[in-house]
């Protein structure tokens, strides 16, 4: 209701699209920092994917550890031949394998990731081979739940932008900082609601 209130308050264009729209609808966020580097494996999986060939891939991905919990060990245990196999490129391998060696080195402060700020995470990450600000965008919203991120260059969402606004090009990324600004700081559940507009949810 108060993500509801706000949007009608300030972007009466768009109101009519989230009103009738369950902004609780967000994956659960991770209690464990456990978990933290299956998510990030997740995301990786997914880069530059619909999510639906994204879920197809990391379910094969999952299906190589027969059950067990995937960890940074049992990755590296896994040949870079198996892992190409299940339909990933051999870059997105490479990413895994480096952002494995990385968690198995503590070079990752996965204990501190919930009390550091936005830019703190990213910068975080991003020592990680193939992750960069899409990913870790990710990893803030789905992973932590900050409220206010704003995953700009990410092509689903422009797409959803220029058709909600009428718009006769898709927004690059200045536009579509301009174009959120008033929806601080509820951004993130506004890229979750774009996300499902136009139909490519990215977990």
């Amino acid at each position: 209701a108060k993500v509801k209130a706000h949007f009608k308050k300030v972007d009466p264009k768009i109101y009519p699209f989230v009103k009738d729209v369950d902004f609780s609808d967000l994956p659960a966020l991770l209690k464990n920092e456990s978990e933290y580097f299956e998510r990030l494996c997740r995301i990786i999986v997914g880069q530059q994917l619909s999510g639906k060939a994204a879920s197809t891939i990391y379910g094969r991905f999952k299906e190589l550890f027969s059950g067990k919990k995937i960890t940074a060990e049992r990755v590296l245990k896994l040949s870079d031949k198996k892992l190409r196999e299940v339909g990933m490129s051999w870059s997105k391998v490479s990413f895994l394998k480096d952002l494995a060696k990385k968690t198995l080195k503590k070079e990752i402060a996965y204990s501190r990731l919930h009390e550091m700020t936005d830019e703190e995470v990213m910068k975080e990450l991003t020592q990680v081979k193939g992750i960069g600000s899409w990913t870790a965008e990710m990893f803030l919203m789905f992973s932590l739940g900050r409220p206010d991120i704003w995953p700009a260059d990410d092509l689903a969402i422009q797409e959803a932008v220029k058709k909600l606004k009428n718009l006769k090009e898709r927004p690059k990324q200045k536009k579509m900082d301009e174009i959120a600004e008033p929806w601080r700081p509820h951004r993130a559940s506004v890229a979750v609601f774009l996300w499902h507009f136009y139909s490519n949810p990215p977990l």
